[in-house]
């Protein structure tokens, strides 16, 4: 070969790592802006999209990424490759800012707290010392426990949780159980058309009655229609629970999935979000090559509460990390004008079936309270 023929031969090969850089930063690009349509429709709703759409907050790095390279490097650096990498990083920036941006709600001086925790125990597998010792330590008083069988809640008990929270809504035979360090009222399975029945229970907070529910939905690797039914049962429930609810536990769902942030419209707050950490990640743990990367666990609440505190904790043997938060009960005054600028508007039925739920509720603490502290 002639210095004559070598010469466009180098020039082409010089060429080609230009090529591919430039379909690598395309294909990313087009990756994240598939996942960003996905999330802006709602398209993951009962369909297999549910589970690639977990990964927007990924693609809006790697978007970060692709426009910082398309600035970087002169050879990448295109009039539409700059266009369209800002244009999809502004996009990705609205959507998944309000998570990071904590709500400035005022916090009550004094006010009465409830703390809780929820943990999916992968059928029992979740250490019960470990357990206990995080209940002891953070001073949990109510613990939502998802995929506990009968042997582990004799582990449970012999790891001393009893002596903390010795009162129980406990459901084996469905999926979740519920401990409490204070009575609980009005506990059983939930009312809604879900894969398997939810655990609901009341507890009495600052002289007001806080409707628990314990969640553990179908998963949408499985069957997304299933799940999307299950989301959309605890939506109905939440439409009519009223302001002092909290909803704790595994959701299989992240805030970019459709049916989530339709549950959080019908009336909940998701604590992470509300205090700015909105990329907690909950699952999977204890794998060997893949860190946790998404949140499945979640507590929510009524706008009668507010987050004071959330954070998460490894318990051996489980691949989903606890999830623990204090709430603070906002006074009565301030939750009616929440709930009003909210535009959440509780029905004049549903305030009378509720004014009447606590009447029985009270009735059965006063009959109880010399009773037996399990309540199941």
């Amino acid at each position: 070969m002639t210095a004559v023929d070598a010469a466009p031969a180098a020039a082409r090969r010089g060429r080609l790592p230009v090529l591919l850089s430039r379909c690598a930063l395309g294909l990313g690009l087009a990756v994240s802006s598939a996942l960003l349509v996905v999330r802006l429709t709602g398209s993951d709703a009962g369909t297999p999209l549910a589970v690639p759409v977990v990964l927007l907050p990924y693609a809006a790095v790697l978007s970060v990424l692709g426009l910082a390279v398309s600035l970087a490097v002169p050879a990448l650096r295109s009039r539409w490759a700059v266009t369209a990498a800002a244009v999809l990083v502004a996009a990705q920036i609205v959507v998944l800012a309000p998570r990071f941006t904590p709500d400035r709600w005022q916090i009550p001086a004094a006010p009465a707290e409830l703390r809780v925790a929820t943990v999916n125990a992968d059928v029992g597998a979740a250490d019960p010392r470990t357990l206990v010792r995080l209940v002891r330590d953070e001073r949990i008083d109510v613990l939502a426990v998802q995929q506990l069988p009968t042997a582990g809640i004799a582990a449970l008990t012999e790891a001393g949780l009893d002596d903390l929270l010795p009162y129980h809504e406990l459901r084996p035979e469905y999926d979740t159980s519920i401990y409490s360090r204070t009575p609980l009222t009005r506990g059983g399975p939930l009312h809604a058309d879900t894969a398997w029945p939810q655990t609901t229970a009341e507890v009495t907070v600052g002289g007001r009655t806080v409707r628990l529910v314990a969640v553990h939905t179908y998963y949408p690797v499985g069957d997304p229609e299933r799940w999307t039914r299950d989301m959309a049962a605890l939506a109905a429930v939440a439409r009519d629970s009223g302001p002092d609810t909290v909803f704790l536990g595994d959701f299989n769902a992240t805030l970019d999935h459709a049916p989530m942030r339709d549950l959080l419209a019908a009336g909940l707050v998701d604590t992470h979000a509300e205090l700015g950490r909105g990329w907690a990640r909950t699952w999977p743990v204890g794998k060997t090559l893949v860190p946790p990367l998404v949140q499945l666990d979640h507590v929510l609440h009524g706008p009668g509460l507010i987050g004071v505190r959330v954070g998460e904790q490894t318990v051996p043997g489980t691949d989903h990390r606890a999830v623990l938060a204090v709430l603070a009960l906002r006074p009565e005054v301030t939750t009616a004008l929440r709930a009003t600028s909210s535009g959440h508007c509780w029905s004049a039925r549903g305030r009378a079936r509720r004014q009447a739920e606590s009447t029985r509720a009270r009735r059965c603490r006063a009959a109880s309270a010399a009773g037996s502290p399990r309540s199941s």
